[in-house]
This record gives structure tokens, sequence and C-alpha cells, in this order.
């Protein structure tokens, strides 16, 4: 029986989308350790799992990004705590492989330390990436900014010119650090990177949780580079009964998973449509990850006050939420982005940053939804932009169609089993 060795970074928004490939593997008769988030061990043990923990220090290093005072910053701020993560779950994932044997890894894309140690190891192993990694294509725009595809000798010129300076800034402040750390953790078993896609393109096989139409073309990524579609997943609970009374259409109203200060969505969202003829339930899962929890919990009672059309909670099931929502109003996170667009729902994005802004460009392009940026954020303006997100269910229902023509778990399963030359299962 094959053995898989998951290993998540400490967020659920990358843990949830790659349960559904793991499932598969299992049902396909691998035998699926996972090493993730202390308090979701227990969840993954009862879907049948091998659980167990991520090193407790890796969570104590919290993303601080949102504190920056601009995008140099904040990437800045992210290499360092992607860096001083690495150099705890590099060991961590060593200690994993000597514990289970693994014949196949699958690294989440932001362990960095972990996939470090997976290359050097020499097993095959796979990187995932929840969103859509910050890989070169032809007649792609640059990756961080938003930027719209543009055709032609002047989209060539501008994206020429955006590269050099916003992923010549991105090589200056993680190269240096990147390949310090494939120094010291491979024991200089392996050799420096050079460019953007040397620090990411690693991996035998990158398995990727978006599609076209609401991804743009990528010719020149395969085969190393799948796009499976996305991998919409939740643990196993009954919906709220307070669902079941709501009588009007719903506004899904969520933030990001890993903290980042984006608590002023809710807010303006719940005082823009408090007059509205929706039902609004936002969510602020943060507040429940991470060392600092029960400070975040405080986040909802600093919303201010809730009209009677509202409901704030720290986690709720999206997905029943989703089927009964006519919009979702996101941060931009890919996870809770997409599982929208799963069912058909448009969204209004406002992205804080990360790849946010990237997420929202997509949203756009895709004629999915509507994108606010973070400076024009109020009631007003919300309310404007869940009105127009409304008119775009058609385009939210093509992406829906793409995510389920690019095959899905079964899709990555068939991928990964490349990687360790199993044979696919008959039928």
């Amino acid at each position: 029986m094959p053995t898989v060795l998951a290993y998540t970074s400490p967020a659920i928004g990358h843990l949830f989308p790659m349960v559904p490939l793991l499932l598969e593997l299992k049902a396909r008769g691998h035998d699926v350790h996972v090493r993730t988030l202390p308090r979701q061990v227990p969840m993954l043990t009862e879907s049948g799992f091998h659980a167990g923990p991520v090193d407790g220090r890796v969570l104590e290093i919290e993303a601080t990004d949102y504190r920056a005072r601009n995008a140099k910053a904040a990437l800045a701020s992210s290499v360092e705590t992607f860096a001083a993560r690495a150099c705890i779950d590099a060991p961590d994932l060593e200690k994993a492989i000597a514990d289970v044997a693994p014949d196949l890894l699958l690294i989440d894309i932001n362990a960095w330390g972990a996939r470090i140690h997976a290359e050097s190891s020499g097993l095959p192993w796979a990187t995932f990436s929840p969103y859509t990694p910050p890989l070169q294509s032809r007649g792609t725009p640059p990756f961080g900014p938003g930027l719209a595809p543009m055709a032609g000798p002047l989209g060539r010129a501008r994206d020429a010119v955006v590269r050099r300076l916003v992923i010549g800034a991105v090589e200056k402040l993680m190269l240096p650090r990147i390949n310090a750390l494939r120094a010291g953790l491979s024991g200089g078993q392996l050799p420096p990177v050079s460019g953007a896609d040397g620090m990411f393109r690693t991996a035998p096989l990158m398995l990727v949780t978006t599609s076209q139409p609401f991804e743009y073309p990528h010719p020149d990524w395969a085969p190393d580079v799948r796009m499976i579609g996305a991998l919409d997943w939740e643990p196993p609970m009954e919906p709220p009964a307070w669902l079941y009374d709501a009588g009007d259409p719903v506004v899904l109203v969520t933030t990001s998973s890993e903290y980042q200060a984006d608590e002023a969505i809710v807010r303006e969202a719940v005082a823009a449509l408090a007059s509205e003829p929706f039902t609004v339930v936002a969510t602020l899962p943060a507040a429940e990850t991470g060392s600092a929890g029960a400070a975040r919990a405080r986040g909802i009672d600093g919303i201010g006050p809730v009209p009677p059309n509202a409901r704030l909670e720290h986690f709720v099931p999206h997905g029943p939420v989703l089927d009964r929502a006519v919009v979702a109003v996101t941060h931009g996170g890919m996870g809770a982005t997409q599982k929208a667009l799963c069912r058909g729902v448009p969204v209004a994005v406002v992205p804080y940053g990360r790849d946010q802004h990237e997420v929202a460009a997509r949203v756009v392009a895709a004629d999915a939804g509507v994108r606010l940026t973070r400076k024009r954020l109020t009631p007003d303006s919300l309310r404007a932009a869940v009105r127009e997100a409304l008119t775009k269910t058609p385009g939210a229902r093509r992406v829906a169609e793409g995510y389920a023509a690019a095959g899905g778990a079964a899709a990555g399963a068939d991928a990964l089993e490349e990687v360790i030359n199993l044979p696919r299962p008959a039928g």
C-alpha cells in the first residue's frame, strides 16, 4: 500500500482545499498521513487519515504583513515569516518522514523549509498550491499588482516594465533568504536558484487548485504545473439551525483565515446591507486560529451594532450558506472566492494584500464579480458593488463549469500517481 505524507502551512485556507485530494488518494488505497494545524487533527483522524500536528512553534510565528505601510514592506514581512517558519518546518518534516516512511510527499507551497527538505530527501514529491503561484507566463501580467491582461505591443511593453520593477523587487528580497535556507537546511546538497520561477518551481509536479476561465491561459506551464480546478471541502457538520429561518436571499461575507486586520469588510458590509432585502452571514475565521486567537475574538465585538438581518460568526460552514447565497463578499482569498464561484455565486472582492489583488483581477477578467479597492470601502460603495455583482451570475456559472471540466481531485491524484509511477485505477 503506497504511503503519502502531506504537510500543510498553518491556515485552514491551505488545509481544506487539500482534503479532497487526500480523500481521493485514500479511496484509491493509499495510506495517507497529514501534518497540519493541531486544532484540525481530530477532524482529520475522524475522516480516516493518520493525522498529527505540525510543530507548535510554526504557529507562534504569525504573519504580520498587514501591519506594513506599503507593498514592499508587506513583501519583506512575508519573507521574514516564511523564512522563520522554514527553520522549524524543515526538521519537522524530517521527523515526520522518519516516523512515516512515505513513498510520496505532498508539500504546501508556503512551507518553505518543508519544500527544501522534500527536495533534498530524494523522495518523490510534489508541491500543492491553493492559490495561483507567482510564476511567469507569456501574455500574463507580472504577479502581484493585480493588473488586467493587455494584449498587443502596448501590453507586452507594459508587462516588461512592470516585471522588472515588481519581480525584480521580489527577487531582491526573496532570493538571498531562500538560497541561504537551501544551503543551510539541505546541508549544502541543493544548489542556489535564480529567478522568481526558480523559487517555487522546484518539485517534479505542482498542483494548482484553479483553472480556466477563472485563471488566465498558461500554455507554457505544462507539464510540471497542473491546474486541476477548485477543490471545495469543509469539515462535515450540520448546518446551523438559524440558517433555515433566514427568509431572504443570503449574502455571505468572509475574511481571511490567516489574520490580516480585514474586519472592516464585515463592519462596512453589515452597515451597507442593513436595509437591503438580504440575510447577511459574516465570518471571521482568523479569530479561532493562531496563538493570538483569544485576542482576535474581540474582532467580532469591535464590529459595532449588528442589524437584525445580519449574523456574525467566527466560523460557520460556508457550503450551506452559499447554497442559499446570491452574492459573496470576500477579501479575495483564493479559497473563499473560489468556493463561491464553484457554486456559480458571483463575488464582490475587497483585496487587502498577499495574492488577493491577483484574485480580484481574475474575478473581473472572468466577468464573475466586481472588485472594490480597500481605500474606497464604504457602506455606499460596498452596497453598489453587491448590486453590480448580482448581475454577474452568468460569468460565475461559466467559472464553475471550468472548474468541473479541469478534473478536480481525480485529476490531481492521477498526476501524483505519475510522480511515483503507479498505474491509474481501472475505469
